[in-house]
């Protein structure tokens, strides 16, 4: 039997952070949750987690409790407890290189500027692991990056933004039924 699929969403855990740039992650782990009856309520390793269903496939969908920075470090255990190898560990997480509304499917990768994605490659030891990049769109000249993913989204991009959840979550799962090369044709 093939081993389970490891779907880790990032973000932060309190409710302030519930509508900002910075918890697409979480955002599309709930949209999962919701599609496909998995309650992430649970709480163990550093994270809430739910298990379930999708595509025929046993999944464990995890967000997260340490906070952005270190991410890795919940997900190392789930992984490291559950037995999962990095071809079944699928990340998804908000990007400000893509632009509000993209979508980015990718088999590997180094993080880049984002601090959660160093983590999980830190804590894994690899970047040899499927990622689902959630564009958020680059701030205005002048303004801090941290303070554009950590305020509460526009509603000019609210409704765009919650478009891409529900792809991203589409997206999720046919890398599971189809695979990750199908996924990138079709989402990327």
């Amino acid at each position: 039997m093939d081993a389970m699929y490891l779907i880790v969403g990032l973000g932060n855990p309190e409710k302030e952070y519930g509508k900002t740039r910075h918890n697409m992650g979480f955002n599309v782990i709930n949209k999962l949750g919701e599609l496909y009856d998995i309650s992430v309520t649970h709480s163990k390793f550093n994270g809430l987690y739910g298990m379930g269903v999708i595509a025929d496939e046993k999944v464990i969908l995890v967000k997260p409790q340490t906070y952005m920075n270190c991410s890795g470090n919940s997900l190392v255990q789930f992984k490291n407890f559950y037995k999962i190898p990095e071809d079944r560990i699928i990340v998804i997480y908000d990007d400000a290189d893509l632009e509000v509304s993209d979508i980015r499917i990718r088999e590997k990768g180094r993080a880049g500027t984002h601090n959660g994605m160093k983590s999980v490659i830190e804590s894994l030891g690899t970047e040899e692991f499927a990622r689902v990049r959630v564009g958020i769109g680059k701030p205005e000249v002048g303004v801090d990056i941290a303070d554009y993913v950590l305020k509460n989204i526009p509603k000019k991009d609210a409704e765009l933004l919650e478009k891409s959840v529900e792809i991203a979550a589409c997206s999720v799962v046919e890398i599971i039924s189809a695979g990750i090369d199908a996924a990138m044709n079709k989402f990327n």
